[in-house]
């Protein structure tokens, strides 16, 4: 006899010809934003060979597939985050502190260009730069002016800072021990990633072998003296602003971190005493099952690769802790006003992933730095998400969901293919040197691209329901002046400091740089007596040199 699934399956497949005849479905393809194809229906046929009793274990337990914590949102939601930062550290400290009157809980910062390659303001490469898409920080001074009134033993702070990760940490420290906070009660994250700026954002400065050096640096250093810190944000964000697939977005993103993780292992490092604060930094794309799946196979591989490839012991050392930002790539500068509803579906996806820390992006990004209305839409988003839609009740409430477990699956399949592709390479820094993790990206970009253009893929306002547009909104500009005033900053600090012991604390930085010491304590002196970034950086592009990229086609 056959079961009731059976039956149902026949009378289903009656009724859908009935229907097909009279009304057949859209002649698009279904498709993820990831190009993979959709089922008609998800039934349990999908996921009965699925080993669901491992990969659906209770939240809080290894693999962690259903979040690292075993309360999640129920015990604290996560932190919200309002990505800022544009001017002098004065107008960005007032924007810091607008967040935070607003019930923003971290803060988190955005460097300008010349901060993020390691040039000063008054440098030629940082003409028309200044302050431009963050904040200019040349100094300890100005690090000083921007966490005035701020204290910083109450807020957790996470800077998106890679090649000079460093030196920008060793400033936060020294603004730290100014204010009486001791860095043992410091807590945050730096991004310090720069594994992905070779493959996707193009902001590194020294060689792959000294750049790790640097990072390994962090992880011991911390390790001792700053153990609240989050040493590392390993970064998918802008591998998936690149254009990658979600599956993608995982595999190279966890394969920078294996990476990361064998640095320092071979450096003398334990790997439970740095792995627990190790972080990752996700995008969160607009196909909201997708991503919501992504994040749960992400947790579930990394839970894997730590326990089995690394021996890990401590179960923190297992737990991939994850910062999400919502995708600025799938903003509009057409009818802008759209992108607060992708935001919203951005923001849900985060969610209902289990993420620990979440920036929503402003509607008027496509076009400018948001304004502070845009932020505080932005801002409320996330804090009408946590307190009315009700997904915050419950643990991982699409669990056992047909497609979303088959989904699941799906990706860590696939991008576990990926991670062993790259391992056979010999790892993901040979896989960058040969370009192969960067030709992956740019075929996916091609491809989604393609697909826009063909109107195979809608994007509302863009290639379909368009609308004439007489105005724009307000944006926020940046006043051009700020470029010589922060010269003139410059300027007027180098006169009144102590050249002598600056050029003292430099040459220090010089020794240790040709040694195989542990370079975070002489950098913190340096920038204690107010050696500008710009000098820092000079006297290690002395040493390990530049990265010059190689071109993939």
């Amino acid at each position: 006899m056959p079961g009731f699934f059976e039956k149902q399956k026949k009378e289903y497949k009656k009724i859908l010809d009935e229907t097909m005849k009279k009304f057949p479905e859209r002649k698009e393809k279904f498709l993820t934003v990831s190009d993979k194809e959709v089922k008609r229906v998800y039934t349990k046929e999908n996921t009965d060979k699925l080993n669901l009793d491992e990969t659906l274990s209770l939240p809080g337990i290894y693999p962690y597939t259903r979040g690292v914590q075993p309360t999640m949102y129920r015990g604290r939601f996560w932190t919200m985050r309002q990505y800022a930062g544009f001017g002098t550290a004065e107008e960005s400290n007032e924007r810091y502190k607008f967040l935070l009157q607003k019930g923003q809980t971290g803060l988190s910062i955005a460097f300008d260009l010349p901060t993020q390659m390691g040039y000063d303001s008054d440098h030629p490469m940082s003409e028309g730069e200044v302050g431009k898409v963050g904040v200019a920080i040349d100094s300890l001074a100005d690090m000083e002016v921007l966490f005035d009134g701020i204290p910083m033993d109450q807020v957790s702070t996470s800077m998106t800072i890679n090649a000079p990760a460093s030196i920008l940490l060793a400033m936060y420290i020294a603004v730290a021990e100014k204010q009486s906070v001791t860095s043992n009660q410091l807590r945050g994250t730096i991004q310090n990633d720069i594994l992905k700026e070779y493959i996707a954002r193009g902001t590194y400065i020294f060689p792959p072998q000294p750049s790790m050096r640097l990072i390994i640096d962090t992880f011991e250093y911390c390790s001792r003296n700053v153990p609240k810190w989050n040493t590392i944000s390993i970064s998918g964000y802008h591998i998936r602003e690149a254009g990658s697939t979600a599956a993608q977005e995982i595999a190279f993103t966890l394969a920078d971190g294996i990476s990361y993780v064998k640095a320092a292992i071979k450096s003398g490092l334990d790997v439970d005493n740095f792995a627990p604060r190790l972080s990752f930094f996700f995008n969160a794309h607009n196909d909201l099952l997708e991503e919501i799946a992504k994040f749960r196979a992400a947790r579930y591989l990394w839970a894997k690769i730590m326990k089995k490839q690394f021996k890990a012991e401590n179960p923190k050392s297992m737990m991939l802790r994850f910062h999400t930002q919502t995708a600025g790539c799938t903003l509009t500068a057409q009818q802008p006003d759209n992108n607060i509803i992708r935001v919203a579906i951005q923001t849900l996806a985060a969610v209902l992933g289990g993420t620990q820390s979440l920036h929503t992006n402003s509607r008027d990004e496509a076009l400018a730095l948001p304004t502070e209305h845009s932020v505080q839409i932005a801002l409320r988003t996330q804090q009408i998400v946590a307190h009315e839609s009700g997904v915050t009740n419950t643990i991982d409430p699409l669990a056992g969901s047909y497609y979303i477990e088959s989904l699941t699956s799906d990706l860590i399949k696939e991008a576990w293919e990926m991670i062993e592709k790259i391992e056979e390479m010999g790892g993901m820094v040979s896989a960058i040197e040969k370009g192969f993790v960067q030709q992956q990206i740019q075929n996916s970009a091609y491809n989604y691209q393609k697909s826009i253009e063909k109107k195979e893929r809608i994007i509302v306002g863009v290639n379909e329901f368009k609308v004439k547009e007489d105005s724009k909104p307000e944006l926020l500009k940046v006043d051009p002046i700020i470029g010589e005033n922060q010269k003139a900053k410059l300027k007027k600090l180098k006169n009144s400091r102590d050249n002598n012991l600056v050029k003292e604390k430099l040459e220090h930085i010089k020794r240790i740089a040709k040694s195989e010491k542990n370079l975070m304590p002489s950098i913190l002196e340096a920038v204690k007596v107010y050696a500008t970034l710009g000098e820092i950086c000079g006297i290690l592009r002395e040493e390990f040199g530049e990265y010059k990229e190689s071109v993939i086609l």
